[in-house]
């Protein structure tokens, strides 16, 4: 299975907290997947730590690359299809970062690991 990590499952899988589901636990764990964090995930981050939304503890173009490699888990950039996507998805989910994830996953044949039940639509 080819997985592709919301921006909230990686940072929760990364620092082991409470929010991670014995599932999402399971999937990540299991060798025969491929783990995905998406560059739209890594600009997400780096945007909310600029703003004062989320403390790292180091600069988000350091820490967010190490910790990908040390739990294994592929990049995968954002590409033009990708990119176009957007304007085909349905006005359910109105979060820009979210809505590029979901068409990351569409166009690359992912599955979205994420607790958010409109990503999930």
């Amino acid at each position: 299975m080819r997985l592709l990590l919301d921006t909230c499952t990686f940072l929760w899988l990364i620092l082991d907290a409470e929010e991670l589901t014995d599932q999402v636990k399971r999937l990540y764990s299991d060798p025969d997947n491929d783990v995905f964090l998406s560059a739209v995930s890594g600009w997400e981050i780096a945007v909310k730590h600029a703003i004062g939304r989320l403390d790292l503890p180091e600069e988000p173009r350091l820490y967010i690359p190490q910790q990908r490699e040390r739990h294994g888990i592929l990049s995968l950039p954002l590409d033009e299809a990708a990119s176009l996507q957007v304007s085909t998805l349905p006005a359910v989910h109105n979060e820009p970062f979210d809505r590029m994830l979901v068409s990351q996953a569409l166009i690359h044949g992912l599955t979205i690991l994420s607790p958010d039940d409109l990503i999930k639509k």
